[in-house]
């Protein structure tokens, strides 16, 4: 019996007026990222918009690539990595990911973390994360170690050049949905 498991790294483009802003400076393809537990995307968890509409409104949130801000830009295209850990290391992120569940509502949105990024300088507050941010702050604490950087300075493009990164899917996220279903029913695999 292997102790193996995959957490999932979700990279995105919506094309909303912010990505497109950030992509003038990274020059990268996708400039949004969240983690999953799953293949297929049901526990997705991220630093971004809470509302949908209001994209001055961020902080942490569970994401549904069905719903809530994905829904509203169908044409979001998107990079599926998966990440080998241990059963150990799963549990780690899962107890420090109940952390974030728990006060979630103390947590705000990193805005200028983005510019400490583009100065190469780490901005860092309190209870305060971009998505990168989080995403790399949940690997460091469960004790996975990607990049000899802080999290603070760690882009969605990381992931992308990550050689533990192993790349499942690329194409439109609304699309996604369809090919992880097929594939689960070609498993076997019920969906729950």
């Amino acid at each position: 019996m292997t102790d193996r498991r995959s957490v999932y790294i979700l990279l995105t483009n919506t094309g909303t007026l912010f990505t497109r802003m950030i992509q003038v400076y990274t020059r990268a393809p996708y400039n949004h990222a969240s983690i999953a537990f799953d293949r297929g995307l049901t526990e997705l968890y991220s630093f971004g918009r809470k509302n949908p509409y209001n994209p001055l409104d961020g902080g942490f949130v569970r994401e549904d690539i069905r719903t809530g801000t994905f829904s509203r830009y169908p044409n979001t295209t998107c990079v599926i990595y998966e990440l080998q850990v241990s059963e150990r290391e799963v549990e780690k992120m899962r107890r420090v990911l109940n952390v974030f569940i728990r006060s979630r509502e103390k947590y705000l949105y990193n805005l200028l973390g983005i510019v400490g990024v583009a100065l190469k300088e780490p901005v860092e507050f309190s209870n305060s994360y971009f998505c990168s941010q989080f995403v790399a702050e949940i690997l460091r604490r469960s004790g996975i170690k990607i990049w000899d950087k802080l999290p603070a300075l760690v882009t969605p493009d990381d992931f992308r050049r990550s050689e533990r990164m192993k790349l499942v899917y690329e194409g439109l996220l609304s699309a996604y949905e369809h090919s992880a279903a097929a594939e689960e029913a070609a498993a076997g695999v019920k969906p729950e």
